[in-house]
């Protein structure tokens, strides 16, 4: 993933974005620090997108955990990262003459079958793909919260709609969840923009570094700008944080991926609201030293 980095042109923007009040993201939390939210699950220690990988970051006082939602050939929704099954499944093995493999042209019950966790390691064999339903519900056990990525979203038209849908199935639509529980992202904007227009209610992200000149537009459905760690600036951070997004709050910004504790330090010290991390632990322990709270 590569975003592009953009320099803020304007010095009075930056001087506005400069006296913008501390985030929703980082009060909410109850401490210093930027929220820190486990990639794919805490995705250095389990196989990524898999409910062990919730469960070792609840194991590990992680709230926030990131996961990642595509359509099967029969229209159910599951948490994988690739389009493809192969990297992280034996479905080669399974299924070897289905080449590419695409998670667009199994079904839930081909996917079902298959082995999540032995690429990662032995003590994760016979681990699988979840639906986004057993997901959610792994998340909801541990009293987490769910950043749900939207992914490729022009590969399964409608998938909005699908994914808010199971989302009020499973409860994830009440006051309780859309408060500070759940937020919705995706590169694209125009997901974004649609999830916004069929649930305002719902928090939403929209991943990537957009130029400074175009965020009055995105301000208007996304709440977050979600970059990549490597394309920030104090200024850019602080000018996305200048705009008040669709809820009436300052505009956040999670970065990803940040994997090392002088990293965490470096990006946290850009004033953002959230890093998303394969080692939550580390970057917890590199901008804040304690525990994130658990309400």
């Amino acid at each position: 993933m590569h975003a592009r980095a953009v320099a803020v042109t304007t010095t009075a923007l930056l001087g506005a974005a400069l006296l913008a009040p501390a985030s929703s993201a980082q009060a909410s939390h109850g401490g210093p620090g930027p929220v820190v939210i486990a990639h794919r699950g805490a995705s250095a220690y389990a196989p990524e997108n898999t409910l062990a990988a919730v469960d070792k970051a609840a194991e590990l006082g992680i709230d926030w955990v990131e996961n990642d939602v595509q359509r099967t050939k029969d229209g159910e929704l599951v948490v994988i990262h690739d389009d493809s099954l192969r990297r992280t499944t034996d479905v080669e093995e399974v299924f070897p003459g289905r080449a590419p493999w695409k998670v667009k042209d199994f079904t839930a019950a081909e996917i079902a079958r298959l082995d999540a966790g032995s690429w990662f390691g032995a003590a994760y064999a016979g681990a699988r793909v979840p639906t986004l339903e057993q997901y959610v519900a792994r998340v909801e056990r541990h009293r987490q919260k769910l950043l749900l990525e939207i992914k490729s979203p022009e590969l399964y038209p409608g998938i909005e709609r699908e994914t808010l849908k199971v989302l009020g199935n499973e409860g994830w639509l009440d006051r309780r969840h859309v408060a500070g529980r759940l937020i919705v992202q995706s590169f694209s904007a125009d997901s974004v923009r649609t999830v916004h227009e069929l649930k305002p209610a719902v928090k939403t992200g929209l991943l990537g570094t957009p130029a400074v000149a175009d965020l009055p537009a995105y301000a208007g459905f996304a709440d977050q700008i979600n970059p990549s760690h490597d394309s920030l600036s104090l200024g850019y951070v602080s000018a996305v944080q200048a705009f008040t997004g669709p809820h009436g709050r300052p505009m956040e910004v999670f970065a990803w991926t940040v994997d090392d504790a002088a990293g965490a330090r470096l990006t946290a010290g850009y004033g953002v609201d959230g890093i998303i991390t394969n080692r939550p632990d580390v970057v917890l322990a590199a901008t804040r030293g304690q525990l994130p709270d658990t309400g």
